[in-house]
């Protein structure tokens, strides 16, 4: 080993790309210089941390942030948002266009955006841009300054000032994203499905479920599908719930359509038979489903239908999740679980039979390749020295007022998970240790820089922007 290393963290569970072994990761000005035999010597003066029995993952990619800061930032913050990462092993995140006030719609915007997150985060941070009716001349700007893609809804999002796109505004998109390599990322469920399905407010979860049908999700994957292989453009397929959509989603990617894929950890290990009536904290949409429909998830997820697993971090105030009514048609939707994701995932993973490399594969490789992150999403050679560390048979019971996030409250209340972050590491500096911040501030704000040329685009379906690097 060169003396000019800096750091080896040494750990008898390291997860690579090419699985997982005993190893020492060289670290040196924030990068990884070699991966090397776990009893390979290190010079003098150069410092070792010795992990044992603790696994070494790469450090968590999250593209499915809400921090809803500025406007809305009693709900979430980039300070409280990003520790409640880095104590999860979240190195990355990509912060979501709405739910501030404003929404990142143009680059006036973004950098409203920019100035409230520079210096208040944590971790790592990478911005959406947001495709609204009105805002298509703001696409291309938005594009050059340095958003990682496009987030649309083709319903009501939910806040008025992020409106959904008509079917005509969708396909203008898409052909103006295409013209310079952008990528679209939709929250895909049609209107006209829902409109059609009972809508009955109360507390019965299943009077809820019902008002998402699965259908709402297929026949608009259906729509996106038939439009990316017309025009060639690329999608991606937010927080998907509804198996029934697979078959259409395998198809098109055995077609050579540019689509991809995420769903959630809530969807993943949490179902619908078993949230009370009235426990709106379960709230998300499109819904939690049922048993046979998460099987079905996990199978997607094994056999690469379904490209990456991320939060969908969708936080708000405890009285907006209509607690003292319980009426799931007058609370917020979301899932309240940034912290909680990898040990949620794991616990599930590992009674199915999963391994922590192929948790990395899509909690870490697989968001990190929808984003264009070259240098994160792997322990190998030239990546940041971004780390997970994680003991993965300690057990722990999930108290939400022990949580980071702003408001204390998430549908994980109460329940026994496999996995405990001891650590995350953030370009070779430690950001966090067993659920504090060591290192407050010390992420930087990400840039996407994309290079269009044609002979530099990427392979269909892979979700990659080209040549996409940090800033």
């Amino acid at each position: 080993m060169d003396a000019v290393d800096e750091l080896v963290l040494r750990s008898t569970r390291v997860v690579t790309p090419d699985g997982e072994r005993p190893a020492a990761v060289a670290v040196r000005a924030g990068t990884i210089t070699a991966v090397r035999a776990h009893d390979a010597p290190v010079p003098s003066g150069v410092r070792v941390v010795e992990l044992g029995d603790d696994a070494l993952l790469p450090g968590l990619v999250d593209s499915h942030v809400h921090i809803n800061d500025p406007g809305r930032t009693e709900w979430e913050g980039f300070a409280t948002a990003t520790a409640a990462a880095a104590a999860g092993g979240i190195t990355t995140v990509i912060d979501m266009p709405l739910n501030s006030v404003p929404p990142t719609t143009t680059t006036a915007h973004l950098e409203v955006k920019r100035g409230t997150a520079r210096g208040r985060v944590h971790t790592d941070v990478g911005f959406w841009g947001g495709a609204v009716p009105g805002n298509l001349a703001d696409l291309r700007p938005l594009h050059d300054a340095g958003v990682f893609g496009f987030k649309c809804f083709l319903l009501p999002s939910g806040v008025d000032e992020f409106p959904q796109l008509a079917p005509a505004e969708v396909e203008a998109a898409l052909a103006e994203l295409t013209g310079f390599g952008g990528l679209l990322i939709v929250h895909a469920e049609d209107p006209g499905t829902i409109e059609g399905a009972p809508q009955q407010p109360g507390r019965r979860y299943a009077d809820f479920l019902a008002s998402r049908p699965p259908a709402a999700e297929d026949r608009a994957i259906e729509g996106l599908i038939a439009l990316a292989k017309r025009l060639d453009a690329r999608v991606h397929i937010l927080h998907l719930s509804s198996a029934s959509a697979l078959p259409l989603i395998a198809a098109a990617k055995k077609d050579g359509v540019r689509l991809t894929v995420e769903t959630c950890p809530h969807f993943l290990t949490l179902t619908a038979e078993e949230v009370p009536d009235g426990a709106t904290e379960f709230k998300c949409c499109p819904p939690i489903r049922e048993a046979a429909n998460q099987d079905a998830l996990w199978q997607a997820l094994a056999d690469g239908t379904i490209d990456c697993v991320v939060s969908d971090h969708s936080p708000s105030t405890i009285d907006l999740k209509a607690k003292d009514t319980g009426d799931f048609a007058a609370a917020w939707g979301g899932i309240s679980s940034l912290q909680l994701g990898l040990p949620a995932v794991w616990t599930e993973a590992r009674r199915r039979g999963h391994t922590l490399a192929d948790v990395a594969r899509w909690m870490s490789a697989g968001p990190a390749a929808l984003a264009g992150l070259g240098t994160k999403g792997a322990i190998a050679e030239g990546r940041d020295a971004d780390f997970a560390v994680l003991d993965p048979d300690a057990v722990f019971t999930v108290d939400p007022a022990r949580l980071r996030h702003r408001n204390p409250i998430t549908a994980y209340a109460g329940r026994t998970l496999h996995g405990v972050v001891r650590g995350t590491w953030l370009r070779g500096r430690r950001v966090a240790a067993d659920g504090a911040v060591t290192e407050p501030g010390t992420g930087r704000l990400l840039t996407a820089r994309h290079w269009t040329r044609p002979a530099l685009d990427p392979p269909p379906g892979t979700g990659k922007c080209p040549r996409t690097y940090e800033g």
